[in-house]
């Protein structure tokens, strides 16, 4: 199929009423956009933290506090400062006040170990970290390590009520840390304390690296993915396009995504801010904490990933929980199987539209029409405002197939990343003529929806036909005892491989190996039908929720290795 096919861009005329086919960009950074909105609603929530309310007038202070400390710190432009925190109120400040002052900011994951966050450290060549008082002896015995100078530690009892903070360390269900003393350590308050909100003045460039967002380390050494001011501003201008029934500075945001990662800092915390928006910082994004917080702060814009809504599925607290104040929703990160959105949206009658992005595309490129369009269960939807894709043949990487068949998506638009931080190799590999190739496969109907077949390394090659561990997850979410499930090719003496799946039950369900793959008999073809099913009670998850199926096939492959 000739390129021209997919240039028409088919899926345009899906787009709902008020949605542009373009954007004409406003060329302003982030801490920009945080002084504007501060001056627009500066006695509005801004920060919503385990009932302490932080107003626009407090953030952008408190921001411009710890801009002035960072300054003298010694951190100028284009120097990377690491954060390594849940969503906090310092977490947020700090990513505001770090570009501030020209930075860039490497957001980490609290549950990374020390070599991985050794690699990040000194990869990213970051001057300061700020981060939990339980992490900051280990971080301080780390630094020595790194090019780390300054650390600067908070408390979740920083911004806790005082009665929840008492109740909180006395029955242990809050983690708090006694920091040893060292050089260059200092507590979070005390510098806020310490500086007046005037930090100096220093000119960034739109198309400056902002920060350097760190894909996971699953497949290798994690790579610094180099995203721009440009990249982030836009990427919030093209969400805000998506959605142009909702309002500035009229909704609250569940911020229950990791901001560690760039899902959650694009769709919650950037486009709350750059909407005017009370955000709900959850530190920690499991069933019970998620429903209480719908259930306090009466949320309506809600992002999640799958699992979230699995798990809220699953959890008794459902029942309590009136979810009809959450006019938006949508789910990304991996593919959302159909019974889970069936099975929400009877629960809650919340309608979730699912969409797709990834890291190195700030990460949103595709999102179903929200109100006035079609949404397509199953679809990850069409590509957003000045987004452009194509599906492009497995083998020669570069011949686009036909409406309807399987290929690899590519994609251009203005939220594609700069490149990889000192990795032009591997740079060259994925951005290529213009083009970001995202390994993954899919395919496009006649209306321009999109669908996620698969990774194209997770293909399972089968007496010589492709399975498409997707296909069998599927087929599994649909059977009433299992609450997740993960496929993956294995060795066959005469096939191949044939296929394994990593179960897990619904609590309180038994169900044997025999059963499942009885089940899988009238909705499988032969070729497609597991021989292995293991039960597990979890499955190997990544920081925002996508199960690691590349973990389960390297830990399958070790464990046959010992037989």
């Amino acid at each position: 199929m000739a390129e021209s096919r997919y240039l028409e861009k088919p899926w345009l005329k899906s787009y709902e009423k008020g949605v542009p086919a373009s954007i004409q960009y406003e060329e302003i950074c982030l801490p920009d956009i945080l002084d504007r909105t501060a001056k627009n609603f500066p006695d509005k929530p801004a920060l919503l933290f385990q009932g302490t309310t932080v107003d626009y007038r407090q953030f952008k202070e408190m921001v411009d506090r710890f801009a002035a400390c960072l300054a003298d710190f010694g951190v100028g432009k284009g120097d990377a400062v690491a954060i390594l925190l849940p969503n906090t109120i310092p977490c947020v400040v700090a990513y505001y006040a770090i570009l501030k002052v020209g930075g860039i900011t490497v957001m980490n994951n609290p549950l990374y170990s020390d070599p991985e966050l050794e690699h990040q450290f000194n990869d990213s060549g970051a001057k300061v970290l700020i981060t939990l008082d339980v992490l900051a002896n280990r971080m301080i015995d780390l630094r020595t390590k790194t090019k780390i100078k300054q650390i600067v530690h908070t408390c979740i009892g920083d911004y806790l009520p005082a009665v929840k903070r008492v109740l909180g360390r006395w029955l242990k269900k809050y983690p708090f840390g006694e920091v040893k003393a060292a050089p260059d350590v200092y507590a979070w308050k005390d510098c806020l304390a310490k500086y007046a909100p005037n930090p100096p003045e220093v000119k960034i460039i739109f198309g400056d690296v902002a920060m350097y967002q760190y894909t996971g380390g699953t497949t290798g050494v994690s790579k610094g993915v180099m995203l721009t001011h440009a990249n982030l501003s836009k990427q919030v201008q093209q969400i805000e396009a998506w959605f142009p029934t909702f309002e500035k500075g009229a909704e609250i945001m569940l911020g229950a995504l990791p901001y560690f990662h760039v899902f959650g800092l694009s769709t919650s915390m950037n486009y709350s801010v750059h909407k005017g928006w009370a955000q709900v910082l959850i530190p920690r994004p499991q069933p019970a904490p998620l429903l209480e917080a719908i259930r306090e702060y009466c949320p309506t814009f809600a992002p999640l990933v799958p699992t979230m809504y699995i798990g809220m599925l699953n959890h008794p607290d459902l029942k309590k929980t009136k979810m009809s104040c959450i006019k938006g929703a949508f789910s990304g990160s991996a593919p959302l199987p159909v019974e889970v959105i069936h099975d929400f949206e009877k629960a809650t009658g919340a309608v979730i539209v699912e969409g797709f992005g990834m890291t190195e595309t700030t990460p949103v490129t595709h999102i179903n029409p929200f109100a006035g369009g079609a949404r397509k269960v199953g679809s990850i939807g069409v590509p957003i405002s000045d987004t452009e894709c194509r599906i492009v043949d497995l083998e020669d990487e570069v011949t686009d197939v036909p409406v309807g068949e399987r290929g690899e998506l590519i994609i251009r638009g203005p939220q594609v990343m700069l490149g990889y931080k000192g990795k032009p190799d591997e740079t060259a590999k994925t951005l290529r003529n213009g083009w970001c190739y995202t390994g993954d496969i899919a395919t496009m109907d006649e209306d321009g929806y999109f669908y996620i077949v698969d990774r194209k390394k997770d293909m399972i090659i089968s007496g010589g036909f492709n399975v498409y561990p997707r296909d069998i997850d599927e087929v599994f979410y649909l059977h009433p005892k299992v609450q997740e499930a993960c496929s993956i090719g294995i060795p066959h003496p005469t096939r191949g491989e044939s296929v394994k799946v990593f179960v897990v039950l619904k609590e309180g369900e038994t169900a044997t190996q025999e059963e499942l793959i009885e089940y899988c008999k009238t909705r499988l073809a032969t070729y497609k039908l597991p021989t292995e099913i293991e039960f597990r009670k979890e499955l190997p998850k990544t920081n925002v929720g996508k199960i690691l199926r590349k973990q389960l096939r390297a830990e399958e492959m070790e464990k046959r290795k010992k037989k």
